[in-house]
């Protein structure tokens, strides 16, 4: 596998406070990849490093390059949505277009304009004069416009109505991914991601709690909505996790073959959602 990022030992601190703590991991190329972690674990700073945007300590290297010495270099391949989208008040959709085609080697007007004719946006129309959910979308549709190969996204749609969120993830997969690109997603919106991702990379107080392939995911974890007679009989092979749902007892396991956990109830891969939350939940449980 060619690898798009590399980390080893990756440290970064503010201060005296270490948020990413020594983790490793590697990405490769053609792959979507959800970096998924609660407020303050570490997602948006692994990202600014990987980016160059701020030191760290150990091996990192995103697509070949070092982010440190190289950043220059490194963002002629490399696009940037961030969850914060700044435009000038003053600067016109026209403007924002034919600042961008001026200034980037690789920026497809045509592209941008395709995504703008999906909007309520017009040519002449202000950042002033826009909503927040308008304004990410100028933002969105400059950034993906971009031919790069390796594309960032921190929290992209946020402030976007549902309609234009799942018409963003369509046009991801239909107009900018390919075998040759690789997407790195930070998002809370879990449930409208999960079905574009290759891979999860779950990350817990600045430490990888869970790096594997959708593929993997699918073999290794098993939920059973338990039958009432079966609760003994599950709790001897050590669920990593129990909730509740309809009145039925549910339970997670992790490497337990799944015609083993059959005879026991109800069987079915976990959503990323419920396996994210048995993450985090499983050292305080």
């Amino acid at each position: 596998m060619n690898a798009t990022v590399a980390a080893r030992d990756l440290t970064v601190r503010y201060g005296a406070r270490t948020a990413v703590d020594g983790v490793s991991f590697t990405i490769g190329a053609g792959r979507i990849v959800g970096l998924i972690g609660p407020n303050g674990s570490g997602k948006t700073t692994t990202l600014k490093a990987m980016l160059g945007l701020m030191p760290f300590a150990g091996e990192l290297s995103v697509l070949g390059l070092d982010p440190r010495t190289a950043r220059d270099a490194l963002m002629q391949d490399v696009s940037f949505i961030a969850d914060v989208a700044i435009l000038p008040r003053w600067l016109r959709v026209r403007d924002a277009i034919a600042f961008v085609q001026g200034v980037h080697p690789r920026f497809d007007r045509a592209k941008a304009e395709r995504y703008l004719a999906a909007t309520s946006l017009k040519p002449a129309m202000k950042v002033k004069e826009m909503s927040k959910g308008m304004i990410v979308q100028l933002h969105l549709a400059l950034v993906m416009a971009i031919d790069a190969k390796l594309l960032v996204l921190d929290e992209p749609t946020l402030g976007l109505d549902i309609l234009f969120r799942k018409q963003f993830y369509q046009n991801l997969l239909e107009d900018y991914f390919d075998e040759h690109r690789t997407i790195v997603i930070t998002t809370h919106q879990v449930e409208e991601v999960e079905h574009i991702l290759t891979d999860l990379l779950f990350i817990r107080a600045g430490h990888i709690a869970l790096a594997a392939t959708m593929d993997e995911v699918a073999g290794r974890y098993t939920e059973v909505m338990l039958r009432g007679d079966a609760l003994a009989a599950a709790e001897a092979l050590r669920p990593i996790d129990r909730r509740t749902a309809f009145g039925h007892t549910v339970m997670l396991f992790d490497g337990v073959p799944r015609e083993t956990l059959a005879t026991l109830g109800e069987t079915r891969t976990p959503s990323v959602a419920d396996l994210f939350v048995a993450t985090m939940k499983g050292p305080a449980a």
